[in-house]
């Protein structure tokens, strides 16, 4: 009994969400807008030209001229290894090559006076030839063992020490033509038309304080980097900075067009894809569109708006497919995209 009478005096569940109550609603009318479309990408400086400076064959080194952090020219000697057995196998070579040229001319004497046939006149220059191929081969197992400066460079540290013991695998320093410079960067690749030959892009080092360098690009890798997505671009640097250095890379776009902007805040997320609410006729609509260039509060709309079609900005949380509203106020699009 007391247990019926309790029930009885709960009040009743209401919904109290109407379908046909219409949402008030703030919207802005799209158009198109010219913007400085400018980003900034992470970039390395590197040296135009770059080695580890390695021995061509195994040898203790008896000579060892390294001025590191010091400017060299091409062809100086930074490295020699002990070359006694090559140049005692030279001298060698030498001796019989000489004698093979005496035998040679005495048997061609004997060949134009009919002395020998022509089959023994040509053993004797088949060994000369020979000899001189065996010296030519020694000289250059002999040239081998000088190091030199390919290029015009700074040296960097010194690895090894005079009489060492090294082989084709150990690096002796670095060299570095640090006169030119070029910087790498990446960008995503939706941003492709943000670079082409000859653009001039802006170049700041986060240790060089505020100063602004500029940059060429040069060259752009042809095939997009397929783990990030990215272009990898190439650019001569005009200003000194160490390489390897961490710079930031500014760039605009190429030609500036009529985009369409919205605030970052309207776009709706999906598993599969974004939406935005629109009006027409006073009922909501959900539209599916693609995104582009992004700002620190708007978006670029790249599919799916066109001009003139009414976005809400305000109140699409309360807002569903097919929902009516009243529009409450109407707002200008560049003042909420700035």
């Amino acid at each position: 009994m007391w247990l019926a009478i309790g029930c009885s005096k709960m009040p009743k569940s209401v919904d109290k969400f109407n379908s046909n109550t219409p949402v008030s609603v703030d919207i802005a009318v799209i158009e198109n807008q010219i913007i400085d479309k400018s980003i900034e990408v992470n970039g390395s400086v590197l040296a135009t030209d770059y080695i580890d400076i390695h021995p061509e064959t195994n040898g203790r080194i008896v000579f060892l001229q390294i001025p590191e952090g010091k400017m060299v020219q091409a062809g100086t000697v930074l490295a020699k290894l002990n070359d006694a057995d090559l140049q005692a196998q030279l001298e060698k070579i030498k001796v019989q090559l000489e004698l093979a040229n005496i035998n040679e001319q005495r048997n061609k004497q004997l060949l134009n006076v009919k002395g020998i046939n022509q089959s023994d006149y040509d053993i004797s220059l088949q060994q000369v030839k020979s000899f001189k191929a065996d010296l030519a081969y020694t000289q250059s197992l002999i040239d081998k063992t000088i190091v030199k400066a390919p290029f015009t460079g700074q040296l960097g540290l010194r690895q090894v020490s005079l009489g060492a013991y090294i082989n084709n695998a150990s690096t002796i320093a670095s060299l570095q033509k640090v006169d030119q410079l070029k910087v790498d960067f990446t960008l995503p690749e939706v941003y492709q038309n943000f670079i082409k030959i000859g653009k001039k892009v802006k170049i700041q080092s986060i240790s060089g304080g505020n100063t602004i360098f500029t940059a060429n690009v040069f060259a752009i890798e042809p095939q997009i980097i397929a783990t990030s997505r990215n272009i990898k671009v190439r650019a001569n640097l005009q200003g000194k900075l160490l390489p390897g250095s961490y710079v930031k890379v500014a760039l605009g776009e190429n030609e500036q067009k009529p985009t369409i902007m919205v605030p970052a805040n309207v776009v709706i997320p999906d598993s599969r894809n974004k939406q935005l609410s629109i009006v027409q006729g006073g009922i909501a609509k959900l539209i599916d569109i693609e995104t582009g260039f992004r700002t620190n509060s708007s978006v670029e709309i790249t599919k799916g708006l066109k001009v003139g079609d009414s976005i809400i900005v305000s109140g699409m949380l309360f807002v569903r497919q097919g929902s009516s509203v009243k529009v409450t106020k109407t707002v200008k699009l560049t003042d909420i995209t700035k």
